[in-house]
């Protein structure tokens, strides 16, 4: 289900929020471009009356105007408790991130909504808090211990969470909480790398995330059921776009994850890193559980009953064609 027509004046209105947040010169300009933003999501969500989306529009509402109350509270307390008052901003940016320990709305949230929310979500969502949680760690280094415990905790949650789960949206808001961790550390190291972490994070979930929507597939057994998705193409396709989502040499979701494990041995970042690496191989695991899933209920007999439908493979094309990129990065060392 796609958005209709009335819904892109609230598109442009959620980007104008992000563009406020992020380039405002006081806490009360970043706190406007944040509401604007949110109230614009809430129509896009209830875009139909169901009672899904409804309710994931009402537990959205209350968690981002908790995490507003404590944002504005905190910008008023900024001159006389500078310490609290900034322990509190960064709290209250974690909890509208949905990152752990305050990640407990997001997975039922994602859990109500389509594939194409599920996507603005995970991805123009996320970017003004980001922005914020960096302009305060590069001013405030002393909180950096609290996003340090928050990525050691997203990336257990994130892991330990999405083991055995049959809901693909559930399963996907895991996902994100433990990419989430990553992107916090990285904002600790470099102001650029978590751009680029979730430029990389961004283009391959939502690959993912358009080919959930167009074969409206939303747990596990919908992939038996579903006759497009026995294409072996397709099938092929969705498999490695989990493997390199998952961070698997050689694909293009490796690309960051080689960077900033990298550069966090370089800062003497051991602890974090090694939660890092042990949750992204459980999370490597529930995305090769289904990869094996994709190659042994494909039905190759069935390709030729389906009839040709070109923006099936071309609307996807680009986004698809980037995950691949690492795969020709040896060809680099064979020509020089």
């Amino acid at each position: 289900m796609g958005f209709p027509p009335s819904s892109f004046y609230f598109f442009i209105s959620l980007l104008m929020g992000i563009f406020i947040s992020i380039s405002s010169s006081s806490w009360f300009g970043a706190w406007t471009g944040l509401e604007l933003n949110m109230m614009s999501f809430i129509p896009l969500i209830t875009i139909q009356m169901n009672s899904y989306l409804s309710e994931s529009a009402l537990k959205y509402f209350l968690i981002q105007a908790l995490g507003s109350t404590f944002f504005i509270m905190s910008s008023c307390m900024f001159l006389s408790f500078t310490q609290v008052s900034s322990s509190l901003l960064l709290v209250s940016l974690l909890l509208k991130l949905g990152s752990a320990p305050f990640h407990f709305w997001f997975p039922q949230v994602m859990s109500g909504l389509t594939w194409l929310q599920v996507m603005i979500l995970m991805t123009l969502q996320k970017i003004a808090p980001m922005f914020l949680i960096s302009y305060i760690s590069s001013t405030f280094s002393n909180l950096n211990k609290i996003i340090y415990l928050s990525t050691i905790l997203s990336a257990i949650m994130g892991a330990l969470g999405g083991l055995n789960m049959m809901n693909l949206r559930k399963m996907m808001a895991f996902s994100s909480i433990n990419h989430m961790s990553w992107m916090l550390i990285s904002v600790v190291i470099s102001d650029s790398l978590w751009v680029i972490y979730f430029i990389f994070y961004s283009i391959i979930s939502s690959s993912i995330v358009i080919l959930f929507n167009m074969f409206q597939t939303f747990t596990l057994s919908d992939f038996m059921k579903s006759s497009q998705i026995s294409m072996p193409i397709h099938s092929l396709l969705m498999s490695l776009n989990f493997l390199s989502l998952g961070g698997l040499p050689p694909f293009t979701g490796f690309i960051p994850k080689w960077m900033l494990t990298q550069l966090l041995i370089n800062n003497n970042l051991l602890v974090p890193l090694i939660f890092l690496l042990s949750s992204a191989l459980i999370t490597l695991y529930f995305y090769i559980r289904i990869s094996i899933f994709l190659f042994f209920f494909t039905k190759p007999s069935s390709a030729t009953n389906m009839k040709l439908n070109m923006p099936l493979y071309f609307l996807p094309g680009s986004l698809l064609f980037f995950n691949f990129l690492m795969l020709f990065l040896p060809l680099i060392f064979i020509f020089i």
